[in-house]
């Protein structure tokens, strides 16, 4: 028998636990769930009591985590990314396996050596986004070189939306389905990309003024805006030499723009505690930001005129539709402006039990062959089937499911802190998903240059 333990039962876990819960049968696994609320999971476990549990956990209780792992054989962490090295010491210690969908951070690659002598995988960006781009960017780049070829550019983008059928009447396309927190501090950060064989930056106060415009296969145009740090991506590709490289975001068009007007106005900043009162009005807040000089007229029409933008224009009508505006009271008192935008988009982009989400991605490729320019595309797009079991959490879990069978099956071979860009990690997971759940990429490939992307 194999026991597994979960931990972290979050918005995310969904489709990973019924993922596993299917084919701990057949392959022999044990699961036990650890969450800090785990009466919910009492239903849902019922059917599967033979393999399955549900327990009370905090990190906090060192202990329990300790007894936890040691009574483990692999170990896969849905909780916050700040607790995973928490989770990798105790399983260096007890050599157990970890697998996360969560970046590889600084502290998690400390522990390669030790994990290594261990003869343990600590698997980490085995989800979506980090995860399913290595995947499938690392399918056609083993390819391209396959054939001979060398990539010249590379830009990947991906973005967690709203199905066009849930899109309604919601002029920002969006709602959360996943972390509102990260959503709203999206990008406060220096964007790094290489162009050409130059490196470019874009501030912060700038990311969402400077987007570009995707086509996606039967769901037409998209923005894209760069992430944090897309140097960083050179070496885990093999794209050292490469002259382009950029990954990023996918909104629907206008999202960015009005975004944009939200950081000029200075509502996403996190640094500062305002010490307001929890009743006082989004309009008075909003005022408070615009200059004591101000033109005269109403709240819109003097923001629409320091943020340089048309009253009746499609920014000011997504600004309007939050409620900034508004006498609705903020609701938090002595707050940083994003904590309050964070209670606000809570309010108004919360998903409801008929909505159904959306996951896009998109990778480019440039290469030469044999001398001559080529481009190839890979598109996903990936449906939710209701508030519970979304596209994100599908494409989050079931990957990193699908690693941990791989995992519990002996088929990982690559001991220390790995992501999944080896091909016999990621080529029976894409295989799986395409054959099982009908998630896969369409591929369109050509000769010549490939039709550049529309600066915005």
């Amino acid at each position: 028998m194999t026991r597994i333990l979960l931990l972290g039962a979050g918005r995310s876990a969904s489709s990973l636990i019924r993922y596993l819960l299917q084919h701990a049968p057949t392959e022999n696994w044990h699961l036990t769930i650890g969450d800090v609320n785990p009466a919910f999971l009492q239903d849902i476990l019922a059917p599967h009591a033979a393999y399955a549990r549900a327990v009370a956990f905090e990190i906090a209780d060192a202990p329990l985590l300790d007894t936890l792992v040691s009574n483990a054989d692999i170990v896969i962490s849905m909780l916050p990314a700040l607790f995973h090295p928490i989770i990798a010491k105790a399983c260096v210690h007890h050599g157990r396996h970890l697998a996360t969908a969560s970046y590889v951070s600084p502290e998690i690659r400390a522990f390669d050596a030790e994990a290594q002598a261990a003869g343990i995988t600590l698997l980490m960006e085995c989800g979506l986004d980090p995860g399913l781009d290595h995947m499938s960017a690392m399918q056609v780049i083993d390819d391209i070189r396959a054939q001979g070829g060398r990539l010249t550019s590379f830009k990947s983008y991906c973005g967690g939306l709203m199905a066009p059928d849930s899109e309604g009447e919601n002029p920002w396309k969006y709602k959360f389905t996943w972390n509102p927190r990260n959503v709203v501090l999206a990008g406060q950060s220096t964007a790094k990309y290489l162009e050409q064989g130059q490196l470019r930056y874009i501030p912060y106060q700038h990311l969402f003024a400077r987007t570009e415009q995707l086509q996606v296969p039967g769901y037409g145009a998209f923005d894209g805006y760069a992430n944090r740090d897309s140097l960083s991506y050179r070496q885990p590709y093999g794209l050292d030499d490469i002259r382009t490289i950029l990954r990023g975001t996918l909104r629907r068009p206008g999202y960015c723009a009005a975004w944009h007007a939200l950081v000029q106005l200075g509502l996403t900043d996190d640094q500062v505690h305002l010490g307001n009162s929890a009743d006082m009005p989004w309009q008075d807040l909003v005022a408070a930001y615009l200059p004591a000089a101000a033109t005269a007229g109403t709240l819109a029409e003097r923001c629409a005129a320091y943020l340089g933008l048309e009253v009746q224009g499609p920014e000011m009508s997504r600004l309007n539709w939050l409620g900034i505006f508004g006498e609705e009271p903020v609701g938090l008192s002595d707050a940083t402006p994003a904590q309050l935008l964070e209670l606000l988009l809570t309010k108004k982009w919360v998903l409801q039990p008929q909505d159904h989400d959306m996951i896009v991605m998109q990778h480019l490729f440039e290469y030469e062959l044999e001398g001559q320019p080529r481009w190839h595309t890979s598109s996903l797009v990936v449906l939710g089937d209701d508030a519970v079991h979304t596209a994100m959490a599908k494409t989050v879990g079931l990957p990193l499911g699908m690693a941990v069978r791989r995992l519990a099956q002996g088929q990982v071979a690559h001991p220390g802190v790995v992501i999944p860009t080896h091909a016999d990690i990621y080529e029976p997971i894409l295989a799986e998903l395409a054959a099982d759940y009908g998630i896969r990429f369409v591929e369109e490939a050509g000769a010549g240059q490939m039709v550049a992307a529309i600066s915005q």
